[in-house]
Parts: C-alpha cells; structure tokens; sequence
C-alpha cells in the first residue's frame, strides 16, 4: 500500500492551479463561476470506473444546471485516455506520476477490488465492458495498466473560493458520491453559483468535448 495521508477534509484550502485536460485545453481550480467536482478515478478502460461515469454522462445537463463543473482524473498517460475518453463531455486531467492523488491523500490498497461489496458492480461492469468492446464501441484497459489496479476512488467538492465543502475517501473501487449525492452536497453549499452556462455553449471551454463512449447506447 502506498504511504498516501488523507490530506483533505471540508474546510481544506486547494492552492490554485492550472490543469491541462487530456483534450490539451486549461482547466482553472478553483473555478470562479462554478463548483468543481474533482473525483479521483483509477486507469484508462478501468470497466468500474466506466461503470461510474456512465451515470455522470447520463445526468451531466443536470449537474451543470446545478453549477457543478466536473473534473476527472486518472492515473494513466493522456495518451491512453485519449484513446478511451476523446468523447466524454467534461475535463479529463491525466496523472501518471499520481501527483495529485499524493498531494489529495487519494490511496492505492488491495481492498479496491477484494472487498466483497464491490464484486457485484465488478462482474455487472466488464459484462457491459466486454459487450461495449464486441460492438467495437470501447477499447479494453491494458493488460498491466499503469499505476496498477488497486487504486481507490475519491471525491471532492470545491468551492469557488478553493475550499473543500465536502470530501468523499472510497472504501472499495466503486465507493464513490452518486450523482443524486454530489447533486444534494451542491444544493446545499453555502457558495452554490446561480446557474451556469454549458461547457457545450462555451465553444472555447477548456477540457470540454461531447458525449461519451462509455454510455449504454
């Protein structure tokens, strides 16, 4: 397990910083005109984690209504996202060296895939996967994905001012807010934004692209 400190809690202060989406556009944290949902995910083609993401894609008008931009990081090169999440309509931040999940206290730890709870979700998620992959809609994660396997999921909701309102530290693989749970911690921030513009009517939004490969279509 990696020596990882759970580093941030409500109330914790994000320094500034400009990401570079895989997609090669900027993306500001904190965001002056919207909250930021920054969730920690695991590999490239991870079938959990697209499992996960399916839900937020489905919901994603709604999370942007409610003035959330979401921000998605994973621990593989951009060069390999590229090629699994191109059409994702949010910002994907490639972390290959895990600076960011040291720096938020995001673990790695064998429970991600050996606690009991996440089997379900495991064998319902590489169904879909495998089937997304015979229809020649997804491609499979790598056979030795960097960064490993037994990464574990986090989420944090950031205010506009930098400050964490709400952090999520996943037990398992797939233990993470659910879109109605991010949707009710935004609705009750004392720093909620009125509602904010659509990545898709900002054509120069950084990190911005359209609908998923990982959806049920």
């Amino acid at each position: 397990m990696c020596a990882f400190r759970r580093a941030m809690e409500p109330g914790s202060a994000v320094s500034a910083r400009q990401l570079t989406a895989v997609s090669g556009g900027p993306v500001a944290i904190p965001d002056d005109e919207r909250l930021i949902h920054l969730q920690f995910r695991r590999f490239a083609g991870c079938p959990v984690c697209n499992l996960h993401l399916r839900s937020v894609v489905r919901r994603h008008d709604e999370i942007e209504a409610a003035g959330v931009r979401e921000v998605v990081v994973f621990h593989s090169s951009a060069e390999e996202l590229a090629e699994h999440t191109s059409a994702l309509p949010f910002a994907v931040i490639a972390d290959p060296g895990k600076r960011l999940y040291v720096e938020f206290g995001v673990e790695s730890a064998r429970r991600s895939l050996l606690d009991p709870r996440v089997w379900g979700p495991i064998v319902g998620a590489v169904a879909l996967s495998a089937w997304g992959i015979l229809r020649g809609r997804e491609r499979g994660p790598a056979a030795r994905p960097h960064g490993g396997r037994f990464g574990l999921p986090a989420d944090f909701l950031i205010g506009r001012d930098g400050r964490v309102l709400a952090a999520k530290y996943g037990e398992h693989a797939y233990d993470q807010w659910s879109v109605d749970e991010l949707l009710d911690l935004a609705s009750g921030s004392p720093s909620r934004p009125g509602p904010a513009r659509s990545d898709a009517a900002r054509s120069s939004a950084p990190g911005s692209t359209g609908s998923a490969d990982i959806s049920n279509s």
